[in-house]
């Protein structure tokens, strides 16, 4: 899971299909931000439902809700709703309390007072932290039992005060755990926050880095900035937001109020070409972040040094290209600057951030070898290391020695395929199971390139010494898995992207893998050695073609061809399955015809994962993407564990057949 050096959050309208706002809480948590907010909008969708699916599921990430309000939710319904909340994301929810535009309670029927409306989120903050602690409240006529909660404690669970106006500033100083800016707040006013909250905060005897100032930040992210302000002189929405600004904020940014009305007449007329004309860049640019990711990313950071701790970046239109580049954005403005501290907390960076600092970087090189798929090259050879084993001509330095370099081949592949993915593009922030390491700049390419650089050294070497030992047949093995590895995305080869991929796959960690390591370590081939390379192969090749048929949409906008691309979805799904069924059946042919030890069956222990890909292929062939998200990991986990049983049951075998 990658973290960002800067608190950084999504937020998200509750409106759309709620499946889609799972799925970008995912791609949110994937990238390392820090949380997701739902911004409530009268009369849109309910965002406690959106924030409960996530809750559900995405692990990780803090789930915000804001901002709700008192006028429409009863204190005693909000501790209910939070106390749920809670149970399913514990420790990872914040509230937002606000009143809402008097206008929407208004339609609703709801009778509004400014100071009143203030004064009421003030005392529901405090009967909400009494009734989470499981405190009685009398809130009923005289004569009327108490409330009493009958949920458990909740966690703690901040308490962010949204408003604009001075009382709602001195309120979030004086009581609030945060203070949430709304979306399309200028900068100058977020400063001019700031600095009420901590003056409020210091006259009620608070540290003032108790107080988190966070905000929604409405951005447009085009491939310029002269495009992104272009569109957005044409949405609805940002039309709208600029348009029912205050005269108070026009003349802060220094825009004349006058620009309002014919702006809001020709977007209640629907004019929305009429409306752009009528909008100078100066004014989106006071209220909005538009530009490319570089210059969102840009945007947050004046914010930041106006006093904002977390920027909330909000796509102005809510669709799935606009919510990929945003979190995109939001990464880039997250892994600048040193080691950062959490919400609220302003200590100054010291030499234990360098240390964080150093262990990130360490984790990113960890991150980019893919250790998880590492058993695709430790499992054939403790296979063949079994086998000689079975047959008497084990060596205990060889298998060593071939282990390490088989280990340190796949890592240096492993790596350079992410070099190579990141530059054409397949891999991007938002990408299911891409490394984030390269992509957010925890390692710089430079740094991968020494990296496998290294890794495929050390190999040689190893292959040299390997050669003395046993002769120069083994050159034969050592340069094709030198060759295979840099070729599987490096050029000139760069076979994966053309369709090569699975029969290359195949053969380099199957067949060639297992022969090597057996003649390595006894000096001579055997037929044995090739029947268990061939479950084993088809197993590394699922987790390849699973990773292909998953990512056939981004490959395709990559411009390569993977041989997913070129059989399509359908065929894709049935070879998938038939790679899977087939390590199994061939390793049962294996132990019938007596080229395997009976107890090489101890692999079928593996059926339980076996059914978990198949079922999670049936879906995602049924368009259910989520199913197969992680599909490259739970294969490699399938590949691990029928190898391991595979080697195991051989090990077993040769204490049955003693010298």
């Amino acid at each position: 899971m990658p973290s960002l050096a800067r608190a950084v959050g999504l937020g998200l309208n509750a409106q759309g299909e709620v499946r889609d706002a799972v799925r970008q809480a995912e791609m949110a948590e994937r990238a390392g931000l820090d949380s997701i907010w739902f911004h409530e909008s009268y009369f849109a969708r309910d965002a406690v439902t959106y924030a409960t699916a996530v809750a559900t599921s995405v692990p990780r990430l803090r789930i915000c809700l804001g901002a709700l309000n008192p006028n429409t939710r009863n204190q005693v319904v909000l501790a209910m709703t939070v106390s749920a909340l809670d149970d399913l994301a514990p420790g990872r929810i914040t509230l937002a309390l606000g009143t809402a535009l008097p206008l929407r309670l208004a339609q609703m029927g709801i009778p509004y007072h400014s100071e009143e409306a203030v004064a009421k989120v003030g005392k529901t903050m405090e009967e909400l932290r009494l009734l989470w602690r499981g405190e009685r409240l009398a809130l009923g006529a005289p004569g009327v039992p108490e409330v009493e909660p009958m949920f458990p404690p909740v966690h703690q669970v901040p308490i962010w005060a949204a408003g604009y106006r001075r009382s709602f500033h001195e309120l979030a100083g004086r009581l609030a755990d945060g203070y949430l800016a709304r979306p399309a707040e200028p900068i100058e006013a977020v400063a001019l926050a700031a600095r009420r909250i901590r003056a409020a905060a210091v006259a009620a005897g608070r540290d003032p880095g108790e107080v988190v100032i966070g905000g929604y930040l409405l951005s447009l992210i085009d491939s310029s900035r002269r495009a992104a302000l272009d569109r957005a002189k044409r949405e609805p929405f940002a039309i709208y937001m600029l348009a029912v600004q205050t005269d108070v904020a026009m003349r802060r940014t220094g825009m004349d109020p006058a620009l309002r009305q014919p702006i809001l007449a020709a977007w209640r007329r629907e004019d929305y070409h009429g409306a752009a004309q009528l909008i100078p860049d100066e004014l989106v640019d006071a209220f909005l972040l538009c530009g490319t990711r570089e210059e969102v990313a840009a945007g947050a950071e004046r914010f930041r040094e106006a006093g904002m701790d977390l920027p909330i970046l909000q796509p102005v239109v809510q669709e799935e290209a606009q919510v990929e580049a945003v979190i995109e954005a939001a990464v880039i403005y997250g892994s600048a600057g040193a080691m950062a501290p959490a919400w609220g907390s302003r200590r100054r960076p010291t030499k234990s951030n360098d240390r964080i600092g150093l262990l990130r970087r360490s984790r990113g090189w960890l991150e980019i070898t893919r250790p998880f798929a590492l058993t695709a090259s430790i499992v054939p050879v403790s296979a063949a290391a079994a086998l000689a084993a079975l047959r008497h001509g084990f060596s205990w330095p060889l298998f060593a020695l071939v282990l390490v370099g088989a280990v340190l081949l796949q890592v240096g592949t492993n790596v350079i395929n992410e070099i190579y993915d990141v530059r054409k593009g397949i891999d991007a922030i938002t990408s299911p199971r891409a490394s984030q390491a390269l992509l957010t700049g925890r390692v710089r390419e430079r740094e991968a390139f020494f990296l496998a650089g290294t890794a495929f050294l050390l190999a040689t070497l190893i292959g040299v010494v390997l050669i003395l030992t046993r002769g120069w047949p083994l050159l034969v093995f050592g340069a094709l898995g030198l060759i295979g590895g840099w070729g599987y995305t490096a050029p000139p080869l760069q076979y994966k992207y053309r369709a090569a991929g699975l029969p290359l796959v195949f053969l380099l960690m199957g067949p060639l893998m297992v022969l090597g390591a057996y003649f390595t370590i006894t000096g001579h081939l055997a037929v044995a050695a090739g029947a268990a390379s061939v479950p084993i192969g088809l197993l590394v090749t699922a987790i390849l073609h699973g990773n292909e048929w998953r990512d056939i949409g981004e490959d395709a906008r990559a411009g390569i061809s993977t041989f997913s691309i070129r059989a399509g979805r359908h065929f894709a799904h049935h070879l998938y399955v038939g790679l899977l069924v087939g390590a199994f059946v061939t390793l049962a042919l294996a132990v019938a015809v007596g080229l395997l030890p009976r107890l090489s069956l101890l692999a079928l222990l593996s059926l339980p994962l076996l059914v978990r890909a198949l079922n999670a292929s049936e879906l995602g062939a049924a368009g259910q993407q989520r199913a197969i998200a992680m599909i490259d990991l739970e294969t490699a986990q399938l590949h691990a564990a029928f190898g391991l049983l595979l080697v195991a049951g051989i090990a077993i075998s040769v204490s049955w057949h003693p010298g």
